[in-house]
Order: structure tokens, then sequence, then C-alpha cells
């Protein structure tokens, strides 16, 4: 199939409609010739799905742009299985986005069409219905890859969180996020009560920052965690950052103390056990989310992403 479709082992590319029509064909032999299995995904939705599957019923919400399809419509279905409640942004002109995912053993290729994904608005988020809401809702997670599609509506969600004291979650989400969309990405950090990123992203955020190269990664987690200037300074700024099967390094910096900077060993698990990678990360900002919603301590918050981290390497996707 990857020499098919002209592919290599473990690529992560964007298919453009219009100029590789060829490869928007994947999709549908997926569907049709692979018996592939069709998983909601997303990056933040993935983490919404498993913040849900730690939480009572009926705890989370989404938001994001769909087109008006099948594809859609298996995405609401899908999600109201597993209980999550959506709110899609609705777009005529778009197909709803997809990922195409072919396993090889324990590697994963994977071509996007972001299509509607990418045609969020701030008005969809501004309709009072919505923004009902968004102030009966106790906290905020905004995936990094929004910054390429709406950063005015993550801002919005921001200042809401923070003049209202409720907990507002980053992840970076991708390397290329801070690498690229460094402006966006400065003016919703002051906003940030936890930012989350693995090694490669905290890395890629310290440099393109300014800071010189060569920091351990505990120095460049503290940083992200002392970025000025927090705005809601009645929650400190926690700066996550995980390394794979290496201790995951936590910074807190509380205004007016110093910055504490510590590790937690990550639970094993067994490579056989191991069936795909793919959303990793995102299950991980979901049990900690989970853990923040229901006021439980850091570590204890930390521990519930690790657990579900774990189950989610254990299924095809982040299923």
């Amino acid at each position: 199939m990857l020499e098919k479709y002209n592919l290599k082992l473990n690529d992560t590319l964007l298919v453009d409609a219009e100029k590789e029509p060829e490869r928007m064909e994947i999709f549908e032999d997926l569907i049709q010739n692979r018996n592939a299995k069709l998983i909601p995904g997303g990056a933040a939705q993935n983490t919404a799905r498993g913040a849900q599957y730690m939480l009572p019923a009926d705890s989370v919400w989404y938001i994001g742009s769909v087109g008006a399809d099948q594809y859609a419509d298996q995405l609401r279905a899908k999600c109201a299985e597993q209980g999550l409640h959506v709110e899609y942004h609705v777009d005529p002109t778009e197909p709803t986005g997809k990922c195409g995912v072919v396993i090889t053993d324990h590697h994963r290729t994977m071509l996007t069409h972001l299509a509607a994904a990418n045609n969020y608005k701030l008005e969809h988020l501004q309709q009072p219905r919505i923004w009902g809401l968004v102030e009966a809702t106790a906290a905020f997670y905004v995936g990094g890859y929004h910054l390429t599609v709406c950063p005015p509506a993550a801002l919005a969600l921001a200042k809401h969180a923070a003049a209202a004291n409720k907990p507002f979650l980053l992840s970076l989400s991708a390397g290329f996020i801070p690498q690229f969309f460094k402006d966006p990405l400065a003016e919703l950090l002051p906003y940030c009560d936890y930012v989350f990123g693995n090694e490669n992203e905290v890395a890629t955020w310290a440099t393109t920052a300014g800071y010189e190269s060569g920091k351990s990664l505990a120095e460049y987690t503290k940083l992200l965690a002392e970025v000025p200037e927090k705005v809601n300074k009645a929650r400190p700024r926690i700066a996550i950052c995980t390394q794979g099967t290496d201790p995951t390094i936590v910074a807190i910096a509380k205004p007016g103390a110093p910055t504490e900077v510590k590790e937690y060993p990550v639970l094993a698990i067994e490579p056989s056990k191991i069936i795909d990678t793919n959303g990793a990360g995102d299950a991980f900002a979901g049990g900690v989310a989970a853990g923040v919603v229901e006021g439980n301590t850091l570590e204890e918050s930390i521990k519930k992403g690790q657990w579900l981290a774990r189950l989610g390497l254990q299924e095809l996707g982040p299923s």
C-alpha cells in the first residue's frame, strides 16, 4: 500500500486534493478494501475523548470544524457512543478532514487531508448558545494545531478562563507550532496554566524563543513554566514535558516562589504489548485534564495521564 501511494515508512504528510488527486484515493481504499477501523481523531478531540473516558458521563464537550458529509455524521455518531458532546462548525465548502494511517509492525505512516478542519471561525464560538456552554465549562484544553487555524478563538477561551479563574491547558502539539507559529503561541502562553509538550516540542520552543541550545530538558521545561507575564496569578503555570519511556518532567512556577522541577517515572510496558503509538500524547493530556477537573493533586493527575497513555499504546489508534 505504501508503494501504491508513493509513501515511505513513517511518513507524516499533508495531501493536497487538487495537486494530488491520486493520493486522495487512499481514504476510500482503506475503508472499502482494507477493513480500516474508523476512529474519531484530531489531536484535541483525542484528548477530549480521553478525558471523557476518565470522567463521569456528559463531562466533556468539543468544538472543531467539519464538512457537511458522511464523515462528519460518522464523527458525531462515534463521539456520541463514547459520551463526548460535540458542537461542530460546519463548513459547506470543504469535506471533513481525514487522516489515513497505515500500520506496519510498530510503524505508522500517516496521510492527512485537513480540509474543513482548517476553517474554524471565531463567529461559531461567539454564538450565544456556544458561548453559554463556554461560560458553564470548568476548564479548557486547546491543541497547538489550532494556532494554525483560528488563534482568536483560542485567545477568546484563554481570556475567559483567566478572568473566571478556570484552568486553561495548552498542548504544543508539534515542533512546527513553536517554530512557525511563534507569535500566536507567545500571545497565548501568558494565559496558560498547563502547557504540554514532548521532548522535541519543548526543545524547539526554547530555541525559537531565543534561549541557548544545549541546555537540559529540565531547564527548558522550567523556562516554559516561567514565561512572563502570567495573567491569572491565582494559579501557577505547570509545564509538562513527556519523553516516551523516560520520566515525565514537570516544572511548577508559582508567583514569588522558586520554580520546582520534578520527574515522574512512566509506567513500564512490554514492547510486545505496544500496538500503536498514535495518540499516546493526546491520551496523556486527557488523563491529566481529567485529574485537573476532578481536583486531584498534580502527582495524581500525572499518574492518570501516564495510565491512560499506557492503555492507549495497547489499542489501535487513539481508541
